[in-house]
C-alpha cells in the first residue's frame, strides 16, 4: 500500500484510529488510514444469483460464475426466502384449476437394443 502523500510503498502500522489500522509512511512519516475493503456485492449481482437460482442452477454454479462463495449465495437465498410470503392457499379441498406438465418424459416398454449385445 502506497502513502497517500508521497506515493512512498514502505510503511509500517501505528495502531488503531477508531476501529482502522493506522500506518506510518516511511518516507515522509505521514500517518494515514486505509478505508476498510467494500467486498459487498452490488444489487445487480445478488439479483442476478437469485434469477440464476430460480432458473434451477445450483448454489456453487452460480458461486462459481459470479466468481463469490457459494456459501454467500445460500445466504442471500435463504433471506430473500424468508422475506417473501408465500400466497394464501384456497384449502386443501378447493379443485385443481390447472396443471401444466412440461417436458415430462415417461418409459413405458422395454429397450430395443443392449448395448453392446444384440436383442434377439
Amino acid at each position: 500500500m502506497n502513502c497517500p502523500k508521497c506515493k512512498h510503498e514502505q510503511s509500517s502500522k501505528e495502531g488503531f484510529v477508531r476501529g482502522l489500522q493506522r500506518y506510518k509512511c516511511k518516507g515522509c512519516k505521514y500517518l494515514y488510514t486505509v478505508e476498510k475493503k467494500s467486498d459487498v456485492k452490488s444489487l445487480e449481482i445478488r439479483k442476478l444469483a437469485l434469477d440464476m437460482y430460480l432458473e434451477g442452477i445450483g448454489f456453487r454454479a452460480i458461486g462459481r460464475v459470479l466468481k463469490i462463495s457459494y456459501g454467500t449465495v445460500y445466504q442471500w437465498i435463504k433471506k430473500w426466502g424468508n422475506a417473501v410470503s408465500l400466497p394464501a392457499s384456497k384449502g386443501d379441498n378447493a379443485p385443481v384449476e390447472m396443471i401444466e406438465i412440461d417436458e415430462m418424459h415417461t418409459y413405458v416398454q422395454q429397450k430395443k437394443l443392449l448395448l453392446g449385445m444384440d436383442s434377439r
